[in-house]
């Protein structure tokens, strides 16, 4: 299965342009409209969904060299960790190594590139998600990277957001949203859309 993915993201690589943002997670994450949110957000960046289905962190750093690297991201979001539970309750440590590799590796390739690391959703404070996310946060503080948490269900409504940014757009108070924005505006418009 994860081979007819990668071969799928390599097709859309070929018609994607360098230096946008790129979401590379699990799950859930493939479903995220990042086209209808771009649009509806003014969000100049170009943006590109390189999730796949239960994406752990053993194999995520050769995921991100063949599907994610060609595209020479200029902000990444990682997230990753909700294939990893058991294989965080039994190793904590190998679980952080493992991650820290994973940014080490982004950091390589681009040392400009901006990373953030979601935060898992924990809707129904699960103490062992809980705690996967305490260690998310850490690696995100040792590594210098943001974080961002979407672990709580937050009061969100998207309709009157995109309203109130329409109008405020409209009326040229600001420009359209540029890369450098803070990245936790733009986890909780991506994450957080359909939550």
């Amino acid at each position: 299965m994860r081979e007819a993915e990668i071969k799928n993201y390599t097709k859309l690589n070929e018609l994607a342009e360098k230096g946008g943002i790129v979401i590379f997670g699990c799950g859930v994450d493939k479903d995220i409209p990042t086209c209808e949110i771009r649009q509806a957000f003014a969000i100049e960046s170009r943006i590109y969904n390189r999730s796949f289905d239960n994406l752990s962190v053993n194999e995520a750093a050769s995921v991100y060299e063949k599907i994610v690297g060609p595209l020479d991201p200029e902000t990444v979001l990682l997230h990753i960790g909700e294939t990893d539970i058991e294989f965080f309750a039994e190793n904590s440590a190998e679980f952080d190594n493992k991650y820290r590799e994973l940014i080490g590796y982004i950091k390589s390739q681009n040392k400009k590139c901006r990373i953030a690391i979601i935060s898992l959703r924990n809707y129904d404070s699960d103490p062992q998600i809980a705690e996967l996310n305490k260690h998310l946060k850490y690696n995100a503080d040792s590594e210098k990277c943001e974080y961002g948490d979407i672990s709580a269900k937050k009061v969100w409504n998207p309709k009157t957001s995109m309203e109130v940014a329409s109008f405020v757009y409209s009326i040229g108070f600001v420009h359209p949203l540029k890369n450098k924005r803070p990245l936790y505006d733009l986890v909780k418009m991506l994450f957080c859309y359909n939550a």
